[in-house]
């Protein structure tokens, strides 16, 4: 455990900033899931623009890198475009 006085703050501030970014991931996660699920590509174009939605909402708020971002949207609009 810190004993100083600005590491009980740090550790406080970083059990926060997980908290947070482990949410914005999973709802991310969770929208990246739904395309995977979507039955035809009506339903999976839908569930794209919200994952691409959350998506660029987790990089804006640096949860992960824009180039990851990039990857995830374009491998996602690849599979939508897939479906029949």
């Amino acid at each position: 455990m810190p004993i100083l006085k600005s590491s009980k703050k740090r550790l406080r501030t970083n059990l926060k900033a997980r908290m947070r970014n482990k949410s914005i991931r999973t709802r991310m996660r969770t929208a990246i899931k739904a395309v995977r699920q979507a039955e035809d590509q009506s339903s999976a174009q839908e569930a794209l623009q919200l994952a691409f939605s959350k998506i660029d909402k987790s990089a804006k708020h640096n949860v992960i890198h824009r180039n990851m971002a990039a990857r995830y949207k374009s491998r996602l609009a690849r599979y939508a475009q897939g479906l029949s």
